[in-house]
């Protein structure tokens, strides 16, 4: 059989003994595991620091009465302060690294009753790695009508494998904690589950700034609101969440409704306005569309992010403000950088964490759930609830997940559709014949902004000389390919678009650079065009 071997503390308070008799009355946790009929332990091992080896001498002595064939062995374990968590962690981290431990000969037990609750932390972190090859020992007084010696003892193991309930428990938990974050929508995407479950790890775990970036209506905005109010329900943060599309400031409103200005600021200033960084003071605010925000306000918004305080306009005494930040953006930043539209250095502050949310084509295995979800937000936003005879759902899927839908907006035209044909259906029952409607509505809508006419090219580029006598072969190619580029977040995506069918065709692909070279015969770059939406 195995030797049993216990190591402990020698507890300065409850180990250490009073003069005469009167010790043997008073409950001592070490003493009292020697004392146990049924619990026979082969070594004690008694960790003592310098301050408590004077008084564990007579420990020692009556440990050796009560048990005498237990080894006892003193320890000294030098430690200044019991409750300096980095003092305690390295100290029995050294020991327990350096501790010749015979596991086939011998079982291990840490009595944690003793020592300070530090002491005890630490133990049970270096228990659960490993580093101490055994289990906990944990030791409480005599309860009445047990004897004026018998103590209570438990074995503790932390095998969390054992404990099937509590690793149940916290698997739900995440479970949902994820699907809170996707709404309660039981998505099938591998990429998107998995990009939700990363999210939901950072999101709880870091107030650093968050990067959400994709396609105009894949959902950055609802995702960042149901971030906050994760964090509001573990308690995470306290403060409000605060929105605001960057696309819409200009000038000194952009300046006025972040940062805030003091009366007088600037004409028509008529009062103090605090601006919505304080207003999410101990909160989150999302940036959407932060790719639209001027230089002078990314300066600010820098500065902000990184100390935490900023000036407001017409003010000569700086006010603080803690939040965190969510950024949106359906553009490329980088390639925005390398155009001077962007700060770099804001761009390497926000994008820590990048999240990329894929369009609604991309997903084509989640069309149905999201299907299911905006019947309900109908039904919700409606008071009617509507839905589908089996038919017109099947033709409407199968519709959904074709290469002829496109989905351009993406869930901005699934919201659409289903509220066209809920508010069309008769007797709360979408139809084949709404979904044959719907279904011309949604390509008409498609199919107009990539047919344009040969004449419609943007004003700042018609104008130029070098465009103005074109064939009408190379004038209607352009019109297509500089429309495709507008609705487009980056040249790969517009790449993408355009090169669809020959990309698959290829062992390597540069869809950007091939987009690049056909501008550039006509004298137009990507900053032409991507700043003149």
């Amino acid at each position: 059989m195995k030797r049993t071997v216990v190591i402990g503390f020698f507890g300065a308070t409850k180990d250490r003994s009073v003069q005469g008799a009167e010790r043997w009355e008073r409950w001592r946790p070490t003493l009292s595991l020697l004392q146990h009929e049924d619990f026979l332990v082969d070594r004690l091992e008694l960790l003592v620091s310098k301050s408590g080896d004077s008084h564990s001498q007579q420990l020692l002595e009556d440990l050796h009465h009560v048990s005498p064939e237990t080894e006892i062995v003193k320890r000294r374990m030098d430690l200044k302060d019991f409750w300096d968590f980095e003092e305690v962690y390295g100290t029995l981290h050294d020991f327990m690294s350096n501790y010749d431990w015979q596991t086939d000969k011998e079982d291990y037990l840490f009595h944690i009753t003793t020592g300070s609750h530090v002491t005890q932390i630490c133990t049970f972190l270096l228990t659960e790695s490993r580093h101490f090859p055994g289990r906990l020992l944990q030791s409480a007084p005599p309860k009445r009508g047990r004897g004026q010696f018998s103590s209570v003892y438990q074995i503790v193991d932390l095998d969390l494998s054992r404990y099937d309930r509590l690793a149940a428990r916290f698997h739900k938990e995440t479970t949902d904690h994820v699907s809170f974050l996707k709404d309660g929508i039981n998505t099938r995407n591998l990429l998107f589950n998995q990009l939700m479950e990363r999210l939901e790890t950072v999101a709880l775990r870091t107030s650093d700034p968050l990067l959400l970036t994709g396609p105009t209506g894949a959902g950055k905005s609802a995702l960042a609101r149901r971030v906050f109010e994760l964090k509001k329900v573990r308690n995470l943060t306290s403060g409000e969440f605060v929105e605001v599309n960057c696309a819409t400031l200009r000038g000194s409103n952009a300046l006025s409704t972040l940062f805030g200005h003091k009366k007088g600021a600037f004409t028509g200033a008529q009062q103090e306005r605090a601006g919505l960084l304080r207003k999410a003071d101990g909160g989150m605010v999302f940036l959407d569309e932060i790719g639209e925000l001027g230089l002078d306000e990314q300066a600010m918004l820098l500065g902000a992010i990184e100390e935490k305080r900023f000036l407001p306009m017409g003010a000569d005494k700086e006010v603080s403000s803690s939040f965190q930040l969510i950024c949106g953006t359906n553009r490329d930043l980088q390639q925005d950088v390398m155009d001077g539209k962007f700060r770099r250095d804001l761009l390497a502050r926000i994008n820590l964490w990048v999240f990329l949310m894929p369009g609604l084509r991309d997903r084509n295995e989640d069309i149905a759930p999201n299907l299911d979800f905006e019947l309900d937000r109908y039904a919700a936003r409606s008071g009617n609830r509507v839905d589908f005879n089996r038919e017109a759902r099947d033709a409407f899927l199968s519709f959904a997940v074709s290469k002829e839908a496109v989905w351009t907006g993406n869930f901005r035209d699934l919201n659409g559709a289903i509220t066209r044909m809920g508010t069309l259906a008769s007797g709360g029952r979408i139809t084949v014949g709404d979904v044959q409607e719907e279904v011309k509505r949604l390509n008409t809508s498609w199919d107009e902004p990539r047919k344009p006419d040969s004449s419609d090219l943007p004003d700042h580029l018609a104008c130029r000389d070098e465009l103005q006598n074109l064939d009408p072969f190379d004038r209607c190619q352009l019109v297509y390919t500089v429309d495709v580029c507008r609705r487009s977040a980056s040249l790969s995506e517009a790449g993408r678009v355009l090169f669809s069918h020959s990309r698959q065709k290829r062992k390597s692909v540069n869809d950007a650079d091939r987009v690049r070279k056909y501008l550039l015969r006509f004298g137009i770059e990507w900053g032409d065009i991507a700043g003149n939406n």
